[in-house]
């Protein structure tokens, strides 16, 4: 499964629990890290770890096994590796907190219609 692959299928997974405000990150040009973040939102705890596990369910469906998964417990923030997509779910205080789209300035902000 190529990266584009995996990140409209993590988007996919995002979508299906009513992820808000869905942002795609071409890194590939910039960093040797992976080629795509992906940062959505999410209201409440539960919903958080809803999108994480329906993320994860999406690709595993594909033979696609995340490296790492932190922060699931507390569900401020997750990050999911899957090596060339990573994916960041954050709860909607914690997200402006970090504002990881303001860090990553230098990567290239894709709409899911372009992957």
């Amino acid at each position: 499964m190529t990266s584009k692959e995996m990140a409209k299928t993590a988007i996919t997974g995002l979508e299906n629990k009513k992820a808000a405000d869905i942002k795609i990150i071409d890194i590939s040009k910039i960093s040797i890290m992976a080629d795509y973040f992906i940062v959505a939102s999410g209201s409440n705890r539960n919903q958080v770890q809803a999108m994480a596990n329906s993320v994860e369910e999406k690709l595993q469906e594909n033979g696609v096994h995340p490296r790492q998964i932190e922060g699931y417990q507390t569900a401020n923030w997750i990050l999911m590796d899957f090596n060339d997509v990573i994916v960041h779910i954050f709860n909607e205080e914690d997200r402006l907190f970090y504002n990881l789209e303001k860090i990553w300035l230098d990567g290239t902000l894709i709409e899911a219609d372009e992957l």
